[in-house]
């Protein structure tokens, strides 16, 4: 070959040749069109004609196959960060509107909230079955049995579309509920309705789309992406895989970029300033102030799991027999408590919170009492609503209340540990809790303080109740026949079984938790009982899925199936 090019004789030319036929080589793979027509005016030789064809189309399956692995994945994020933001500002408009009409008549939420208790329960019941509560329970859920068969019934568009619809509707009648839980749900619900755009998906990868959806809600809605991390690892797995790791980030980094553009950079509470010195006595504030929270925490958690076992039998018949009447009361214990305290009980109890870390709010030493019998109100009828905004709220209400006992200290201070404690009392995930608050208020100089309140707390909720979440979670993996069946195995069983179920353990389709209550005693089936060992630590790690290829995970999408992609 080299003989056709010259006949070169020395060294030099024989390694100028070879460069010569290197270049040409290299310019012929990059760009065969150009290289065509620069050595090749008389046409196109035989061998070219046979690659043009298949050259493009090659180009536009590697696209698609890109396009699939990371792009819809990147724009589920994006979608996600989106939707919090605006299911943020559509609730804070609706509580608006609620502040606005009670203004003109203070009476008129005597009417306004009974009236949407019931017609919120009825379209609950009867369209958008799954949609109730907080939201986190049906991802716990379905991150811990079938992705496919309980995401297509709990992580539905229509769930996803109830879910907004109704939780506006209660905090237009000025429901004790927030937006954060639903946000998780709905950050879930998107990123797994793209499951559709992966040609073979499998479990394990609506399980990585369920939980990053679910992240960057939470981490979108508090602007906290720290806590959105560590919330998936806490709280709704429980377990850390580095398969998910970049998948999570990833959505993480998205869904908040889209906030951050959107809202700017903030803080959910503002900053507290906890000063270059720390009181003598923070040492018994942190103590006294986690065992308060932690009996608070655990008293509500227990109210909310126990309903048959406190409430009256004419209550608890009318919550089977008749579910729309019985919100209907429970509107109207809303409304009436919102009226003898001046109106601090409705919404969220956000504006209350940050009233108080600012020093602009003065609220009663009853606060957190009532607000607490307020948040119950609202979240026994069923309607969708979250706990995070009410618990960080009614936080706060204790916080004030101890100030009265550690007046030297600073009120922000005993606020900020206040919060940490009831939260983690009531999630009975400490480092999810310190995590968040943290970053609320950007209280970086208090950290070791927090992380101490949040473990002293949860621990002391655990003599309570079990964990909220995972206990509510049950509901949805096992029927009520089955869960008073296993009930006796359950309360037998070794201090290292949790209150969910294995993926193995749950049924084909998720149970319908409206209808839980068991006739007779009035006690609920499904609700880990307060009498076994509730002082056990929740380890539990899903299994694997067996969907016959093993998943390779990239930095910036879902696991793929296999090791090669022939699409």
């Amino acid at each position: 070959m080299l003989t056709t090019l010259g006949g070169y004789k020395h060294y030099t030319d024989i390694t100028f040749a070879t460069k010569c036929i290197v270049f040409v080589k290299v310019c012929r793979d990059l760009h065969p069109v150009l290289f065509i027509m620069h050595f090749c005016p008389s046409g196109t030789p035989p061998m070219q004609r046979s690659t043009l064809p298949t050259l493009f189309p090659a180009l536009t399956r590697r696209s698609v196959r890109i396009w699939r692995q990371y792009g819809v994945f990147w724009l589920g994020a994006i979608a996600v960060g989106l939707a919090a933001v605006l299911y943020a500002r559509l609730i804070d408009w609706g509580y608006d509107t609620f502040r606005t009409l009670r203004e003109h008549a203070a009476w008129l939420p005597l009417l306004l909230t009974p009236s949407i208790a019931a017609a919120s329960v009825w379209m609950t019941r009867r369209f958008f079955r799954g949609a109730e509560g907080s939201g986190i329970p049906q991802v716990i859920a379905t991150l811990h049995a079938s992705p496919s068969a309980f995401g297509a019934r709990l992580l539905t568009l229509r769930i996803l579309f109830g879910k907004v619809l109704i939780s506006f509707l209660g905090i237009l009648g000025g429901f004790t509920i927030g937006r954060e839980g639903p946000t998780v749900q709905v950050g879930a619900a998107l990123m797994f309705n793209l499951r559709r755009f992966y040609p073979r998906s499998n479990a394990q990868i609506e399980r990585q789309l369920v939980l990053a959806g679910a992240a960057a809600g939470l981490s979108a809605a508090f602007n906290t992406p720290l806590a959105g991390i560590v919330f998936a690892i806490e709280e709704l797995t429980r377990s850390f895989s580095a398969r998910a790791s970049g998948v999570l980030i990833t959505a993480i980094i998205l869904a908040g970029v889209v906030a951050l553009g959107l809202n700017g950079n903030y803080t959910y509470f503002g900053t507290i300033d906890a000063g270059q010195h720390f009181p003598k006595m923070l040492a018994v504030a942190v103590l006294v102030t986690a065992l308060v929270t932690g009996v608070a925490g655990g008293l509500f958690s227990w109210l909310l799991l126990n309903t048959g076992r406190w409430l009256p039998a004419r209550l608890l018949g009318l919550y089977r027999e008749r579910p729309i009447t019985f919100a209907a009361v429970c509107g109207f214990v809303i409304a009436v408590v919102g009226i003898v305290s001046g109106g601090t009980t409705f919404g969220s109890g956000y504006a209350e919170a940050r009233g108080l870390l600012d020093g602009h709010e003065q609220l009663s030493v009853f606060y957190p009492f009532l607000k607490m019998v307020s948040m119950v109100a609202s979240y026994l009828p069923g309607i969708p609503g979250g706990i995070f905004a009410p618990s960080l709220s009614i936080g706060a209400g204790f916080g004030n209340l101890l100030h009265i006992a550690f007046s030297h200290m600073s009120l922000p201070m005993l606020i900020a540990l206040a919060m940490v404690g009831y939260l983690a009392a009531v999630t009975q995930s400490p480092i999810t809790s310190f995590v968040i608050v943290m970053e609320m208020i950007n209280g970086h100089a208090l950290v070791i303080s927090l992380m101490a309140t949040a473990l002293v707390s949860s621990r002391m909720a655990r003599f309570f109740a079990p964990p909220l979440y995972e206990t509510l979670a049950q509901r949805y993996l096992a029927p009520p026949a089955a869960a008073a069946a296993v009930e006796p195995a359950r309360a037998a069983a070794p201090a290292a079984t949790t209150g969910v179920t294995e993926p193995q353990d749950a049924a084909a389709a998720p149970a319908d938790p409206l209808d839980t209550l068991r006739e007779g005693d009035g006690r609920e089936p499904d609700t880990v009982a307060a009498d076994t060992d509730t002082d056990t630590v929740a380890t539990h790690t899903p299994a694997t899925p067996h969907d016959g290829g093993r998943p390779a995970s990239g930095a910036n999408g879902p696991a793929q199936p296999g090791s090669t992609d022939t699409q």
